[in-house]
């Protein structure tokens, strides 16, 4: 198979980076990930992960991709993907609701961009998190990361963070 990359950006702000997928450590979730592409939602960042930006999304796969190449401590760079039962989470100052999730599809999936060191995936409500890593920025970490600080300093309102195909 050959190399798949894809494009992640803060539209309002006009950054981006790319990411390779890594279909040889998270086959599952990158090929799940990868037809539900183009992705796109508000932005939120992280409050006790540390360095993490993340989108949340309605269910996208008949079934959940299984823990493969799972990680509590992200480096920078790193896509996770997460899945949370609809209540699991049901905080609205960390963007997860019951809002718009139906009881036949509870799930929402969190596609989350770590952009520095020191992260911890240990929620006080739930214990460990462990993601699942499939991807890892190849450019553009730089700007991204910038962005992401300004975002954290500034707000996030009316900022989308958006997954495309490169």
């Amino acid at each position: 198979m050959t190399d798949r990359f894809v494009d992640i950006s803060l539209d309002k702000r006009g950054v981006r980076c790319t990411a390779k997928l890594l279909d040889d450590l998270a086959p599952i979730t990158c090929r799940t990930v990868w037809e539900a592409l183009p992705l796109g939602g508000d932005v939120y960042h992280a409050k006790y992960a540390r360095n993490e930006i993340y989108a949340l999304f309605p269910a996208f796969a008949d079934a959940e991709p299984p823990l493969e190449n799972p990680t509590v401590t992200p480096i920078p760079g790193d896509l996770c993907y997460f899945s949370f039962a609809g209540t699991q989470l049901a905080t609205g100052s960390h963007g997860y609701s019951a809002e718009g999730v139906s009881q036949d599809r509870p799930t929402i999936v969190d596609l989350a961009l770590f952009y520095e060191r020191n992260n911890l995936l240990l929620n006080g409500d739930q214990g460990w998190v462990p993601g699942i890593v499939w991807g890892a920025v190849v450019e553009g970490l730089d700007r991204m990361t910038d962005a992401c600080q300004d975002l954290w300093r500034a707000g996030a309102v009316g900022e989308t963070l958006s997954f495309r195909r490169a």
